[in-house]
């Protein structure tokens, strides 16, 4: 049997609820699929910024951006 969850709503999670079950959907069932669904974004979410840690940086271009930004400041004043 599946545990039961109690939620406290506001204004803002009422109206995301009535557009939502908009479609006929149960509260329990868009509740339900709003949970899974935000649960695979944040692991897609995650594996992508895995992914960009594991991408090789390449070699360096030889450009200092901290002193490119430096010297066009300078040339503001």
């Amino acid at each position: 049997m599946a545990d039961t969850i109690t939620i406290r709503t506001d204004a803002e999670t009422e109206h995301a609820l009535d557009v939502l079950t908009h479609d006929g959907s149960s509260r329990s069932a868009a509740i339900r699929l709003a949970v899974l669904e935000a649960a695979q974004r944040r692991e897609r979410a995650a594996a992508m910024r895995r992914a960009v840690l594991r991408m090789p940086l390449g070699e360096p271009d030889g450009v200092d951006v901290a002193a490119e930004i430096s010297r066009d400041r300078e040339g503001e004043r």
